[in-house]
């Protein structure tokens, strides 16, 4: 893509911000996205300094359903297209906690957020088509199910399935995202961007390559001219790749996302 407008959630550390550097290295103009205005603006302050380009900033918790609400409603009004929206935000907690709105923290930053604000900004990417929505996930889901019975932790909780729950999450939402979008222009990817040093690998594991090495897993699938037209598509390190059968069953998507429909609020169209 040539000079499009990119959005990475969760841009002002970790792969998020080397994927914004990276994405502003290749010619796009970013917004950075994070819950730390200060932060926000020091990613902005990178990027014009290694681009010479503008960057913007959108500040939100993606823990409050509330708050991504504004931060797609300040977006819509202040962008005139966007052509990626990489959902890379994420978190993962030993213990369980809950969101603003009484959701299990890691499903509802990790997934269900990241499911409203690409259901919001769903007009501006058809009106800007051709355009992509890059998710990240990771091996993890392989071997993970989604829990229908418990999907926030009450009954029986552990942090690493909880995180494993979410990545699958991810790879069924682009399962289904393209299934919906089919014909209009967007095309949905979902992606493991390596085992890359960050805190939330650290937080289970330890090594790992650097942050760099993901995010050009990252943005490769996002901006490639090669990939243009894969859509329900699975990255892992760049290639792209089978992923788990059970991220790609059709009755299992269509079920997470009405569900995610209800939990966000959304009138399903």
């Amino acid at each position: 893509m040539s000079g499009p407008t990119v959005l990475i959630t969760g841009s002002t550390d970790g792969i998020g911000r080397a994927a914004a550097l990276e994405a502003a290295r290749r010619g796009a103009m970013v917004v950075v996205h994070g819950r730390d205005g200060a932060r926000v603006a020091a990613v902005r302050r990178e990027i014009e300094a290694l681009s010479g380009a503008e960057a913007q900033g959108v500040i939100a918790d993606l823990a409050s359903l509330a708050e991504v609400r504004r931060m797609a409603r300040e977006l819509t009004e202040s962008l005139e297209r966007l052509d990626v929206l990489i959902n890379n935000a994420g978190v993962v907690s030993r213990r369980r906690r809950v969101s603003h709105d009484g959701l299990e923290l890691t499903f509802a930053v990790n997934h269900l957020a990241h499911f409203l604000l690409t259901n919001l900004l769903l007009d501006l990417l058809r009106e800007s088509a051709p355009a992509r929505v890059v998710t990240v996930s990771s091996m993890v889901h392989r071997g993970a199910r989604i829990d229908f019975d418990d999907l926030m932790g009450e009954k029986r909780y552990d942090g690493y399935t909880a995180y494993a729950q979410s990545k699958l999450a991810n790879v069924l939402f682009t399962t289904e995202l393209s299934r919906r979008t089919a014909e209009t222009g967007v095309t949905a990817v979902s992606l493991h961007p390596g085992i890359i040093r960050t805190k939330v690998l650290h937080e289970y594991f330890s090594g790992g390559s650097p942050v760099e090495e993901g995010a050009r897993y990252v943005i490769g699938p996002a901006l490639d001219a090669r990939y243009r037209d894969l859509t329900g598509a699975y990255f892992s390190d760049g290639r792209p790749e089978e992923p788990d059968p059970a991220g790609t069953d059709p009755e299992t998507a269509r079920r997470l996302w009405d569900e995610s429909v209800r939990l966000a609020g959304l009138p399903d169209a």
